[in-house]
């Protein structure tokens, strides 16, 4: 089975939360896991609304709004570790300290490619912005905790719930940040690493970077009814 439309479409409207308020940057409860998805996803979407006439003009203005309201709140360097998985270790054991501190170079390259690849496929997922509704799940306990899954479900008269997970870190500065979401079941950013692992491991991290690279500079659209993203 191709999951890639699936999880396309699952993204899609997931992202596609219906706001209730509009919340300050400066009001967002880092400190919990929970209150910060909600927050967030009422901030940005809050800016989407309020400045379609200049989206409407210039979809390029989409990645100043991600990039303003979104990725403070991602935690976009460890799901770019997550990415690569054994490539880490691999570059861990490198004997020679010039080879080394080239792929350490390399793996630096790459997360800020990897982060302008997420600030692109975000902004092109707000191109299909619509009024769906989001229930979000009931909190739970995160004292001790690293790790935390936010649950909601996407409501939209005439068609089944989605059921999505949300997989918040807390990071070294107690802060919490998203790195993941679970579409039915279906983790994101694993499917995402399956697509580049053997990329990766057939022609290097530096055509990964490339092909990320050229990905995000492609012209914001929405890239999922074909399959590519």
């Amino acid at each position: 089975m191709n999951v890639r439309p699936l999880l396309i479409k699952f993204f899609l409207v997931t992202l596609s939360v219906l706001f209730a308020c509009t919340v300050n940057a400066s009001d967002v409860d880092t400190k919990d896991p929970y209150k910060m998805v909600e927050q967030v996803a009422a901030q940005t979407f809050a800016r989407v609304a309020k400045e379609q006439n200049i989206i409407e003009k210039d979809k390029e203005h989409l990645r100043v709004i991600v990039e303003e309201e979104l990725m403070p709140y991602i935690d976009y360097k460890y799901a770019a570790y997550r990415m690569l998985g054994s490539h880490i270790q691999k570059v861990r054991n490198i004997g020679n300290k010039e080879e080394k501190q080239k792929a350490i170079d390399d793996i630096k390259v790459f997360i800020d490619v990897f982060r302008n690849y997420l600030i692109a496929t975000y902004a092109g997922v707000f191109t299909q912005y619509k009024d769906q509704m989001v229930e979000f799940g009931e909190a739970s306990s995160f004292e001790g905790e690293h790790v935390a899954v936010v649950k909601t479900k996407i409501v939209e008269a005439g068609k089944p719930d989605i059921k999505i997970d949300f997989k918040v870190r807390r990071g070294k500065d107690d802060q919490w940040r998203a790195y993941d979401m679970i579409a039915e079941g279906i983790s994101l950013l694993d499917a995402k690493q399956s697509e580049l692992q053997g990329i990766l491991r057939q022609q290097g991290i530096e055509h990964v970077i490339e092909l990320l690279d050229k990905k995000s500079k492609l012209p914001i659209q929405f890239r999922g009814s074909d399959g590519n993203g």
